[in-house]
Parts: structure tokens; C-alpha cells; sequence
């Protein structure tokens, strides 16, 4: 078996037998989970995908807490 590098996604099963992800950054912390289980790990190998994906996308700040530190 491969030795696990970081950052990375992990796929598992839980308790109620759904696949679910957990994404790790370099210090093997996690930093994002999946909001859902899927019944079908093509499912979830879609919504790791579409994390992937949204890289790029802008973060959004609501105004009255543009200034707060």
C-alpha cells in the first residue's frame, strides 16, 4: 500500500455504511469534511471533484464585516 501524502483527500465509509470525505492539509489536519454521505462512491468521488474545481472561486465577505479584523 502506498504511503499517504498531504495535502489529500481521504474517502471512507461511516457508520451508516455511506462514503464521505475528509480533506487534509500538509500538517495532516482536517480542513474540510463533505456535508453528506453517499450511497455510491462514484458519488462521492463527484463531490470531491467538484471541491477540486472550485479553487479558483471567489470568497465572499458580508460588507459589515469587510473592516473587522
Amino acid at each position: 500500500m502506498a504511503t499517504r501524502t498531504y495535502p489529500s483527500y481521504w474517502m471512507y465509509k461511516d457508520n451508516r455504511g455511506e462514503w464521505r470525505w475528509t480533506y487534509e492539509a500538509s500538517n495532516a489536519e482536517t480542513i474540510a469534511v463533505s456535508s453528506e454521505g453517499y450511497v455510491k462512491r462514484s458519488d462521492c468521488e463527484r463531490g470531491i471533484e467538484i471541491m477540486k474545481a472550485s479553487s479558483n472561486s471567489l470568497t465572499w465577505l458580508p460588507s459589515d464585516l469587510v473592516h473587522m479584523a
